[in-house]
């Protein structure tokens, strides 16, 4: 899922960086070819990749639905829908996610812990609300029992993963036979058998690609998704015509067909209600479409743009490069926790730490002698990519806010707390004496602090206990009430302990997102990030990985699963691994889930206190049981590799290299690069390659391909030689559209009083913008209209009060302008989640981690 919120953030900062995307009206499942120079609605874009994900979440478990679509109808249209709107002439990538790397799964295992917990609690609220419209003679639908009503099942070696592959390979052929906007592209399909994360198999591929002598730099990338880490991915790349097209994820709204179990939050007379949403069981919603939700391209090039702005360092002594700032922009930011470590606990991107992060770096940099990182240097032995000493100054300076920013919680939550109990005590009051008020108008004594009397407020957690960060002795209550340790000397091994693997993760991390996976079984063995004042001695940790391979997909499928979830998505013979007492492994299956919400805004953000799998005990394990598996399970529990499809009539198709490929049915052809621009090796599938002509369709109720024109082999990316954390030679640069002005300056939040900042203050005086911590500002300019229609293509929109309107995707003739993000940017209903912490009592029980969102597993999608 990534970064959680930066999408916001960043669009409240950076507001030119995105603009709308434009759709061609074809006809759905075709497109018209592409007018002559290739462009489409939005530029031109050579390439396009699909994180796909991203789309089969949203398809499979709309919303807006009660009963989910069972067939895969919406996923090709989806997928043609994406496919109209970018028009790519080289290349379609679609990623599927792979076995991931562990540190992903200890964060995959935590979230469906934690929604298989709040599915059972919403089957208790559902079965009561059931029961009482039935018992009021209401009609009640049936519930939804298909094989995707459990979101689980979209996992690496599942029979569904099995299902979708198939389609997509189906969908692939048919596309490229019928549709004329098709017939020159080539296809790769990366399923959930190859292992890895969706986007980064992406990165993996265009890395290796742009490391090749004969790569075009002035490529032009369109990456479909839905993780906010997307964002840092790109900038890693180091490609500059490089956009992202998502959801417009910040004008959703309410579902309509929702309700809340608990309307009124504050009602002690029914303790056990809680905030949990569900479709409504006694009303039917069509199994139609669900209606077309806006798309908007990142724009990658304007990015780097206000970041070269940004990140001009105050009495430099050395010209910077904007390259490495970037680089070392992306490390600071893995501080506010990513999907394999947690954020250091002063960091919340909510709060705005990366405008801290960003101020703090600009005022160290000459402390700290340069630049942290240097990625060009990732595959040193001695871990030279990291310099561990300027880091160290960068956390000491980090530190000097950590108290401040804990008062200023402890300041906002108590304020919170009183309100709280402000609103409760009047509805109490209310309530209680609305009757009687004539005959008492002074009513009984309904005081906040005769309120207060009647409920425990001594936590915002719902624990006993409350930690109060950033007050006297917070450290020694932190770590006694987290670890259980007390002892002068437990709590400094466990402190060393913590930076130690704080350090290899942040290593970790960097060499996944700029190389590739350093190693497949390393993980963060703590539930919680150390304090930045407690990131000292670095220096002295000796940091290695062990090269190793993945897991296989049913051993994923043990480590990311509930018990009772397993029923659904995994085989007979390792389900009894987890209900035998006697397995070595049913320990790790706790049927008592742990969740803390300390310090947590929202239930989904609670760190669920599940035990750590040990791998080695898994694998020995299931290695007792794998005999009792049939053919078909095998097959889906294997390691497989990518496949590359074309039409028969494509240049690469019919090179030297594949007229010959029969005859070396074991052996990796390099493909020609005097006949394809792609670089990599082939090799045959069991068909040899050759289009057998008939293509059997293997869903239901979809034709077979009588005729069918397409070509498919193995296909494998070139090795890139080493990492290139530039720009390439002959790239063309885009004229330069921002100015200091473009720039605004927020006070960081722990320097001011209450949740909203003062104005902001911005380089000049010609624009000033007001904008919160959630980046609602005025745009320039009253009422006006004045494109500026320069020569580039890189335009940012029209003057005026509201949204940054600017048109298009790349490469496209549109109006300029330097509209800021207007109020417009975060209008309409905002989708409440559910507060983690309030006052314990009647009302502290929490509610769903899904929150009425979609996201796989609930949480709110980092975008």
């Amino acid at each position: 899922m990534g970064v959680p919120s930066f999408y916001r953030w960043l669009v409240g900062k950076y507001p030119n960086i995105v603009v709308p995307a434009k759709e061609d009206d074809g006809a759905e499942g075709t497109s018209s070819p592409p007018p002559p120079g290739g462009a489409g609605p939005n530029g031109v874009y050579h390439n396009l990749y699909l994180d796909m994900n991203g789309i089969i979440h949203p398809c499979f478990h709309p919303e807006d639905q009660v009963y989910p679509p069972t067939t895969f109808d919406e996923v090709f249209e989806y997928m043609d829908r994406l496919f109209r709107i970018v028009r790519p002439i080289k290349l379609l990538y679609l990623a599927v996610d792979g076995v991931a790397p562990r540190a992903k799964m200890n964060q995959q295992r935590s979230r469906r812990f934690k929604a298989a917990k709040d599915a059972k609690d919403a089957e208790v609220e559902e079965k009561l609300l059931r029961d009482k419209f039935r018992a009021e003679g209401r009609e009640v639908q049936p519930q939804a029992t298909n094989e995707l009503s459990d979101p689980n099942v979209i996992t690496p070696g599942t029979a569904f993963m099995e299902k979708l592959s198939m389609a997509l390979e189906y969908y692939i052929r048919a596309r490229l036979n019928n549709d004329p906007a098709w017939k020159d592209i080539k296809v790769i399909l990366s399923d959930s058998n190859v292992p890895g994360e969706g986007e980064h198999k992406i990165m993996s591929f265009i890395r290796a690609q742009r490391s090749r002598d004969n790569y075009d730099p002035n490529t032009r990338h369109c990456l479909y998704g839905l993780d906010a880490d997307l964002i840092m991915l790109t900038l890693a790349s180091h490609e500059l015509h490089f956009s992202i097209l998502h959801e417009d994820m910040l004008h959703q709204n309410q579902p309509e067909n929702c309700i809340a179990l608990a309307k009124e939050l504050f009602k002690t007379e029914e303790p056990k209600k809680c905030i949990v949403w569900f479709p409504r069981a006694t009303e039917m919603t069509p199994r139609g479409k669900s209606p077309k939700k806006p798309y908007q391209f990142l724009n990658i090039w304007v990015l780097r743009e206000y970041l070269e702005l940004d990140l001009k360092i105050p009495n430099q002594v050395v010209k910077t490069d904007i390259e490495r700032l970037i680089d070392d922009c992306i490390f600071i930011c893995f501080l506010t926790g990513n999907d394999f470590i947690p954020h250091i606990p002063s960091l919340e991107i909510h709060e705005c730490a990366v405008d801290l992060l960003l101020e703090v770096y600009k005022q160290t940099f000459n402390k700290m002698g340069g630049y942290i990182v240097n990625t060009e240097k990732l595959k040193d032995k001695h871990a030279a990519y990291l310099k561990v000493s300027r880091l160290e100054k960068f956390f000491h300076e980090l530190s000097l806010y950590e108290e401040k920013i804990f008062l200023k919680r402890y300041e906002m939550r108590e304020r919170l707390q009183r309100n709280i109990m402000r609103q409760a005590a009047e509805k109490e009051w209310d309530e209680r004496n609305f009757d009687n008020m004539e005959q008492n108008p002074d009513g009984p004594d309904m005081t906040v602090d005769s309120f207060s009397a009647q409920c425990s407020i001594s936590t915002c957690s719902g624990d006993k206990s409350d930690i109060r960060l950033g007050l006297a002795g917070w450290k020694s209550r932190f770590y006694r009430e987290k670890f259980g340790v007390e002892r002068f000397n437990e709590v400094g091994k466990l402190k060393n302990d913590m930076a130690q693997k704080y350090l290899e993760g942040l290593r970790w991390v960097l060499q996944y997102y700029f190389e590739d996976v350093p190693s497949w079984s390393w993980y963060y063995p703590f539930y919680y990030a150390p304090f930045a004042s407690d990131l000292k001695g670095l220096s002295r940790f000796k940091i290695s990985f062990t090269i190793d391979k993945p897991l296989r997909p049913f051993n994923q499928l043990l480590v990311v699963l509930p018990q009772e979830r397993q029923l659904i998505c995994t085989i007979k013979c390792y389900r009894k691994l987890m209900e035998n007492e006697e397995s070595s492994i049913q320990k790790f299956y706790p049927s008592d889930l742990q969740i803390d919400t300390h310090g947590k805004r929202f239930l989904w953000q609670g760190i669920a206190k599940l035990p750590f799998i040990d791998e080695k005990l898994l694998i020995s394990a299931t290695k007792m049981v794998e005999n009792e598996l049939t053919v078909p399970e095998m097959s889906r529990n294997t390691v497989q590799q990518e496949k590359i499809f074309l039409r028969n009539s494509n240049t690469l198709a019919s090179n030297a290299a594949i007229g010959q490929i029969s005859d070396c049915k074991s052996k990796k052809l390099p493909i020609d690069p005097a006949t394809s621009e792609l670089g990599g090796w082939i090799s045959p599938v069991d068909d040899n390659g050759i289009s057998c002509v008939f293509f059997r369709s293997p869903i239901r109720d979809l034709e077979d391909l009588r005729n069918d024109q397409t070509v498919s082999f193995m296909f494998f990316n070139p090795e890139p030689v080493k990492v290139i954390p530039r720009l390439l030679e002959h790239v063309k640069k885009p004229e330069k559209t921002l100015t200091e002005a473009d720039i605004s300056r927020r006070p960081l939040r722990h320097t001011y009083l209450g949740s909203r900042p003062p104005e902001t203050i911005t380089a000049t005086a010609e624009a000033q913008p007001r904008i919160s911590s959630f980046g609602r500002g005025r745009g320039r300019g009253i009422g006006t209209e004045t494109p500026e229609l320069g020569g580039n293509n890189y335009g940012r929109g029209f003057h005026g009060v509201g949204t940054a309107q600017s048109r298009g995707g790349a490469y496209t003739f549109q109006p300029g302008g330097r509209a800021c993000a207007g109020r417009g940017q975060y209008g309409g209903t905002v989708q409440r989640q559910q507060v983690a912490w309030r006052p314990v009592g009647a009302w502290a029980r929490g509610g769903s981690e899904n929150g009425g969102s979609h996201g796989g597993n609930g949480q709110p999608r980092g975008w």
